[in-house]
Parts: C-alpha cells; structure tokens; sequence
C-alpha cells in the first residue's frame, strides 16, 4: 500500500492539532481549571461531554465485532476488525477526556492507593479500564496470524458484547444515581445511554467504513452498509421510545422541579439541543432509514449516520447542561460561582442562583487537538492492520489465479 499525498496532508494537519491541543492542556495546567468555563455551579463542561460522547461513539464497533461471533453474523465478520479499530480508538479518547478534566493530573495516582468502591466515578475507571484491555485483547487476537488466534477470537467477543453494554452503564449511572439532580436522577438513565451509544456508535462506524473504502484501504459491499443501516433504524427508534417515556415521566406529574426541566429544555436554554437531536438525531435519520429502498442508497444513509452522530452529541450537551441550570439550593442565598470574576467580588456578588456555562477558547482547543489525536490514530492503525490483514487474501487470490492458468 502506498501512503498517498491526501494521506500525508491529513496527517500532518491532524499531527498540527494535536500539538496545538497539547500546549493549551499544558496552559490549562499551569493555569488551573480556572481558565476553563467550569465553576462550583457547573463542574462539568465540554470536556465531560466529549467523554460521555465518545464512550458511546465507542459501542457500536465492538458490539458489531463481537455479534458476528456470539450470533454467527457472518456479514459482520468482513468487518470486524475496522469495527475493534474503531472501538478502541473512541475508548481511548474518552479516557483522555476524564484525565483532562481532572486538572491536577499528577495525583491520579490516588485512584489506585486510595479508591472509594461506594463512588459510580471509581467504577466507571474500573470498568473502561476493563473495556480497554478487551479492546486490545480483542484486536491482538484478530491480527494473530497463529492458527489458534480466531478460536481466541470467540472467546473473547463472549466477554466483550456485555463488557461494552455494562460500560456505558455505568457511565450513565454517574449521573442517574445523583439523587440532587431532577434531570439525571432517572432508573432508565442506563438504557438510555446504551441505545444512544448503539446509534451513534452504528452511524460513525458506517461513516468510518465508507471513509476507508474511498480512501482504498477497506472494501465494504453496499448490501452490508445497508444492512447495518437497518440495524440503525431500529436503534434509533428504541432510543426515541426510551427519551418519550422520560419525558412523559417527568412532564405527567407536573412537578415544580420537572416542570422547570422540561421548561428548560423545551424553550430555555438547552431548546437548541434538545430540539436539535430530536429532529436532526431521530426524527430525519429515522423517516430515511425506515426505508428498504432508501437504505440500498449509500448518500442517504452516509447523510442520515452524520445526522445521528451530530444529534447524539447535541443529546449529550442538555442532558447535561439542563441539571446544572437550577442548582437544589432552595433558600439558600446561592452557591458561591467559583469563577474568576467573583474570586474578586464582595458581598452578594460572589453567589450564583443559576448555572451557567460556556467553552473558553481553552477548552475548545484542547478539544481539537484529542480528537485529531484519535483520528491520526485510527487513519494510522487502520493503514497498518488492515493493509497488512489483507495482504495474505491478496496473495492467497493470486496464488489460485496461478494455479488455474498452470492447470489450464
């Protein structure tokens, strides 16, 4: 495989962001989380929301792997190891946001020594470090050329389909077990994720397929993008079914926090979002997918992935941003902001009634640089594993072609 000239430039582009990401990670933590949009009021902001993005961007690729083995897929098989590339990229991104957001990095040495095993935080570590050992098992085995190397192969996608189901599980539970948080306190937090994370994980997975067949590194046959195109219209509907019985639960008792909530996310300040995913995440992708004829259409289905994608990443900014608005501290004069305006207020000025929040150019550069991080990582992975895995079919195929004209 020769490495092409929009091959280089990409990378060069991409290796450009990177660094310029790494040296706004370095102000930050020279600076503090100070100079981020994050105060007492909002704790959690882009980075965050790039973490829980990406976890679930993570999904769709493993659970494709491993439904060939566990349930004999056999045209998910022809695709399984882009889909392990895939997964362990995004897996590896997410964790890089978790380490970013924690600011003073150089005591994460803490986790080990001093763990709280009550904390959803320590179980999330314990368990996307597990996903990113399964990850890497996975795609080790899958590029053994070791005659035992796909028995392995099935044996590992047994633990690997729950370990990516229980992953974004206990993501969600981080937030649905925060009793003080009207929008995230929620017993089906976790199937909600879990169906956002197979969407979106779906769509990025069509849209890095076909990304490596124009690039001429993968082949993939329309009839398998069409294929998991209608696996995604059913993950779409699945994920609207489970937001609509949120809704419903929140709005039908008309309680004075819900009601607040949904009056935030239906007109207020997260209305962008919120209406953004529901008619650009579900309603659009949905109405295209749902049928046969168009799912035969690569353009629409590439158009409708790119719609999931950006609707699930709209779902993950009010899901958490809506909580943060109204803060549980009725009759109390406030929360103390914590930004670094009121670091230099008196009085009254230092209290916030109200969360707000918006991405400095800090956060956004950093931002830039890890996900061009990831998508070097993937081009280079990509380049390298499937180049070389194909290489002995190439051979293989060449071989009977020599044996044929020999016998004829």
């Amino acid at each position: 495989m020769k490495t092409s000239n929009a091959f280089k430039v990409s990378a060069v582009v991409l290796a450009a962001l990177t660094i310029a990401g790494v040296a706004a990670w370095i102000y930050q933590l020279m600076n503090g989380l100070g100079v981020t949009g994050m105060s007492n009021g909002t704790s959690w902001g882009l980075y965050i929301t790039c973490f829980m993005f990406f976890v679930g961007l993570s999904a769709g690729g493993l659970i494709v792997a491993s439904s060939a083995s566990v349930f004999h897929v056999k045209e998910y098989k022809k695709v399984a190891l882009p889909a392990v590339i895939l997964s362990t990229v995004c897996i590896c991104v997410a964790g890089m946001f978790v380490l970013i957001d924690l600011g003073g990095i150089q005591r994460v040495w803490r986790i080990v020594v001093s763990p709280n095993p009550a904390s959803p935080l320590f179980w999330d570590i314990c368990v996307i470090t597990l996903y990113l050992v399964v990850n890497i098992v996975y795609l080790a085995f899958m590029t053994s050329k070791k005659p035992a190397a796909q028995d392995r192969v099935a044996v590992v996608s047994r633990f690997a389909l729950p370990v990516a189901i229980l992953v974004h599980s206990v993501t969600a539970w981080i937030f649905g077990l925060e009793i003080a948080k009207e929008g995230w306190y929620s017993a089906i937090m976790a199937p909600i994720f879990v169906a956002s994370a197979l969407d979106s994980g779906l769509a990025l997975l069509i849209l890095a397929l076909a990304g490596l067949k124009k690039a001429g590194v993968f082949e993939v046959d329309k009839k398998l993008i069409a294929n998991l195109a209608g696996l995604l219209a059913t993950c779409i509907a699945i994920d609207a079914f489970l937001i609509g019985c949120e809704l419903l639960t929140v709005a039908y008792p008309q309680a004075a926090g819900g009601m607040a909530l949904l009056g935030e996310m239906f007109t207020g300040s997260t209305a962008l979002f919120f209406w953004g995913e529901i008619i650009i995440g579900l309603l659009i992708p949905f109405v295209i997918l749902v049928f046969a004829k168009n799912r035969q259409k690569t353009g629409l289905v590439l158009g409708s992935s790119v719609c999931v994608v950006v609707g699930v990443f709209f779902k993950r900014v009010w899901l958490l941003f809506t909580s943060f608005i109204h803060p549980n501290v009725y009759g109390a004069p406030g929360i103390p902001s914590g930004s670094s305006g009121a670091a230099h207020a008196a009085g009254t000025d230092i209290w916030a009634l109200t969360g707000a929040y918006a991405p400095t150019w800090v956060e956004i550069v950093v931002v830039i640089g890890v996900v061009s991080l990831g998508a070097l990582a993937f081009m280079l992975l990509s380049k390298k594993l499937l180049g070389s895995s194909r290489q002995p079919d190439e051979d293989a195929g060449a071989k009977d072609v020599v044996a044929s004209a020999s016998a004829a």
